[in-house]
């Protein structure tokens, strides 16, 4: 009964987290799937394999290869790697035997709960970061930040140049910048 409870749990949970939470914030449907499958898939590995004797060595490898091969097989961003590994997450700790649900619907919960907070778009909502190419060679980076600065209408909080041609006369950029409070509230108006 306590393993149809944990499937349960693990079932919701994963549409949550995929829909609810992921889905509707950032609208990339590959990755829904990918997180429902490795949630699945992990649930019923852990489920057939899980014995008192494996469990620790199994969650660990699951982790090991799982992260592996997902991460290296294309590029995704940080916060789709948090997103990725609560999955992986929840599909284990639901799937490995226990007596007492009550601590793994907890953990589950706050899974859910911290990538709910983490991820809200209020949440830190003035940071920026683009990869700029400007039109032309900045070598001094006063005047590079100042550029940015007034190009991308928020203070420059980091940059980092990319690529400097002096032969095109371009600067390829990584900037993090940080905009006024009144222009979040306007793009919050705008959806």
């Amino acid at each position: 009964m306590t393993s149809l409870l944990l499937i349960g749990v693990d079932l919701a949970a994963a549409l949550i987290l995929s829909f609810g939470l992921y889905y509707r914030r950032h609208h990339r449907r590959d990755l829904v799937v990918a997180f429902l499958g490795v949630n699945v898939g992990v649930l019923a590995v852990a489920s057939v394999l899980g014995t008192a004797e494996v469990a620790l060595g199994l969650g660990l490898g699951l982790f090991g290869v799982l992260s592996i091969i997902r991460l290296r097989s294309s590029e995704i961003s940080q916060r789709e790697v948090a997103y990725y590994f609560a999955a992986l997450a929840i599909g284990l700790m639901s799937g490995l035997p226990q007596l007492d649900p009550w601590p793994v619907i907890g953990l589950v919960a706050l899974i859910l709960v911290v990538l709910w907070g983490a991820d809200h778009p209020a949440l830190l909502a003035r940071g920026r970061h683009q990869i700029v190419r400007l039109d032309r060679a900045i070598a001094d980076e006063a005047e590079l930040r100042a550029s940015l600065a007034d190009r991308l209408g928020g203070t420059v909080t980091s940059l980092t140049v990319q690529e400097l041609d002096l032969v095109n006369d371009t600067t390829l950029v990584d900037v993090r910048y940080r905009v006024a409070a009144h222009a979040v509230a306007t793009a919050g108006a705008r959806r």
